[in-house]
């Protein structure tokens, strides 16, 4: 059936007033299209009818939902209880169907609205009582078919580019691929262009630096006041938490992998804006760790602590270069498994605690290694003495990591054990054995660590008694 462009008064079926005159005088026929588009999708949402469907016929198009079927009613401007209830759906207010009517008749495009329960026309009429207003009226008239399941909007007179156009502002008809879907809403991989924001399915805003789009389902009350008749051009600011919302509440390693590797562009400033929100960037690090063997480094660490990025990268494990505030913030905190996140002080951490030691036996050692091996005696002597808390002392081939230079220790002393470990390529020299044994004998009686004052204090004694004997001896 083709819908006709009766204008005036000479009318069959009974008046509707829809007490329109000029309104949004801006919008074009895609803006209607789409607007009868999101009653069709909204119907099928409400009843779980199968879906609408687009298509031309001739040189006529039908927008067609399969639900209960628009009742003259449906035209008086209210809110709609059941859609406000209804978080799924796009329209509230009973609004865009009648700007969409007034736009079809601004642009001169037919419309017929059929269903079982009536066809609905449009034209203008005086205003009842009222012989100098002139308004746009519906025209009700017996249903054409009183069979026919749902609403059919039939359109005359519209081009296909705007069929296209308003279709194109749908997620269902966009094309965009969804990455990972949660509570909150989707996360979208982003065509070729500005990123999007949908609501409940519906464009609302384009973002030129985003690395996602985003539908958002969850709607807050931020969304619903920027929520405008026109549906486009709503502020960052009413959507920024929802998005926010959705990338915390992401899982999906391909998420994560995409944040993660746009980290890359912090120094240059290249960040996408996403990246830019603290908390989404260290979520993005907490799922990463979870699904793979990775270790997070600053650009600062990858050059001081060289020897181990080596070391991860040899074992397997994946660099991930992060600024130093991301790093902060995740250190000592947990991934979404509940693992800790592998910073460099946890990887180190984590390898000393796997480690094993490969003690060489004095046998094993080479005659140069040996004779060095065996002045220990008359090295500890000149040094004041062997402690008596050092119980063993053995060479090893491999040595745990040093917190402070990021490298294999020289040498170890194990307050647990009483040993003292060098490791096997301080045997090279005298000098070198001689340095690291009395090191060692240093951390035994001051029982501190390196870089503190108790530690200093007896290292100085130490070489200070060194320097004594060997000037007594004449060495």
């Amino acid at each position: 059936m083709k819908p006709s462009r009766r204008q005036e008064t000479n009318l069959d079926g009974r008046a509707f007033d829809l007490n329109i005159e000029k309104i949004l005088e801006n919008w074009e026929t895609y803006h209607a299209v789409r607007e009868v588009i999101a009653n069709a999708i909204d119907e099928e949402v409400l009843t779980g009818t199968k879906p609408m469907r687009i298509y031309k016929e001739g040189e006529t198009w039908h927008i067609q939902d399969f639900g209960r079927g628009l009742k003259y009613e449906h035209l008086t401007q209210k809110e709609n209880d059941e859609k406000l209830k209804d978080p799924r759906v796009i329209g509230k207010f009973g609004i865009g169907l009648k700007d969409a009517l007034a736009t079809f008749d601004r642009r001169r495009v037919g419309v017929v609205l059929r269903s079982k329960h009536g066809d609905i026309r449009i034209g203008k009429s005086e205003k009842h009582g009222f012989k100098d207003l002139i308004t746009l009226h519906a025209y009700v008239d017996p249903p054409s078919d009183p069979n026919l399941v749902g609403t059919d909007v039939i359109l005359s007179g519209c081009r296909e580019a705007d069929i296209e156009k308003a279709k194109d502002l749908f997620l269902r008809f966009s094309g965009e691929r969804i990455v990972e879907d949660t509570k909150d809403g989707q996360v979208l991989a982003t065509r070729k262009g500005a990123a999007r924001i949908y609501v409940n399915g519906v464009k609302v805003a384009e973002e030129e630096n985003f690395l996602f789009s985003y539908n958002i389902t969850s709607i807050n009350k931020a969304i619903k006041h920027a929520l405008n008749r026109e549906r486009t051009n709503v502020g960052r600011t009413a959507y920024t938490d929802r998005v926010k919302a959705i990338l915390l509440a992401s899982k999906d390693r391909a998420v994560a992998d995409a944040l993660v590797d746009d980290l890359k562009g912090f120094e240059s400033g290249a960040l996408h804006d996403e990246l830019k929100w603290t908390d989404v960037s260290v979520h993005a690090c907490r799922i990463l760790n979870s699904a793979e063997k990775v270790v997070f480094f600053t650009p600062g660490e990858l050059v001081t602590a060289a020897g181990v990025v080596e070391k991860a990268r040899g074992d397997g494990y994946r660099i991930v270069t992060v600024p130093d505030n991301i790093r902060d913030k995740i250190k000592g905190m947990a991934d979404i498994a509940g693992e800790p996140i592998r910073d460099l002080g946890q990887f180190q951490h984590e390898w000393n605690e796997s480690f094993q030691f490969r003690f060489v036996a004095e046998k094993e050692l080479t005659a140069k290694e040996r004779r060095i091996f065996q002045a220990t005696s008359a090295i500890l002597s000149l040094g004041g003495g062997r402690p008596k808390a050092v119980k063993d002392i053995r060479v090893s081939e491999t040595m745990r990591m040093n917190p402070v230079s990021f490298q294999e220790a020289e040498g170890l002393w194990e307050p647990s054990t009483g040993r003292i470990i060098i490791k096997r390529s301080a045997l090279k020299s005298l000098v070198s054995y001689a340095g690291t044994l009395l090191h060692e004998v240093g951390h035994a009686r001051s029982g501190a660590p390196d870089v503190s004052e108790a530690f200093e204090e007896v290292l100085t004694r130490i070489i200070g008694t060194v320097t004594s004997n060997a000037m007594e001896t004449g060495n």
